[in-house]
């Protein structure tokens, strides 16, 4: 039988969903069948199995993820505009999809060391020749000397973490949805603020 484009596609989408909703280990491959219309052999025709699903769900989500937020670093623009932005996109994506960043914490503890290497994460930040960029900008003095890594850690924890812990922040502090995003309005630009300041103290972008 010709595999259908279509078809492939309605699975991959109900697969994401099922995933991001129940995780690897919490869902059958009849939960994605039936999120997906169809019969369980159906999917396992296209896909083989649910781990070999599950790989091509999470490198998708991680690709469309990296391209999003590495895509700036290719630009002409100065350095310190090119963090800027990046810190705006990454708080644009996850304000469209605040599911990810728990979602990718949780599966990928739970996989082997190599995959982030699988799915092309390392190779979209090399493509961008950030390591090169942040090096060149530290020796004319106008990045604060941090190795890449904290640099990493400190744009990732700043930004991913107001996602993660909605939950617990909106119950502490007994926050509607709503009032979360107005936050998360004003806490993007108090992250931009204090980044840029931090990692370009002699920048006049401020």
């Amino acid at each position: 039988m010709e595999k259908d484009t279509s078809t492939e596609l309605k699975i991959k989408e109900a697969a994401t969903r099922v995933f991001i909703a129940k995780g690897f280990n919490g869902c059958t491959s009849r939960e994605i069948a039936k999120e997906a219309g169809m019969n369980v052999a159906l999917v396992n025709y296209y896909f083989k199995s649910k781990s070999h699903l599950f790989e091509i769900v999470i490198a998708s989500v991680i690709e469309k993820f990296a391209e999003s937020l590495f895509e700036v670093f290719k630009s002409e623009l100065p350095l310190v505009s090119k963090v800027r932005i990046f810190i705006e996109k990454e708080y644009d994506f996850l304000a469209n999809h605040p599911e990810i960043p728990s979602f990718l914490i949780n599966e990928l503890s739970k996989q082997e060391a190599h995959f982030f290497q699988c799915v092309g994460f390392s190779d979209a930040m090399k493509d961008a020749k950030i390591e090169e960029q942040v090096k060149e900008a530290q020796e004319k003095g106008e990045m604060r000397k941090i190795n890449l890594v904290n640099i990493i850690l400190l744009l990732m924890s700043n930004t991913n973490f107001p996602f993660i812990a909605r939950p617990m922040i909106q119950s502490i502090h007994s926050i509607n949805d709503e009032n979360y995003k107005t936050h998360l309005i004003l806490h993007k630009q108090y992250v931009i603020d204090m980044l840029i300041n931090y990692l370009f103290p002699n920048s006049k972008e401020f």
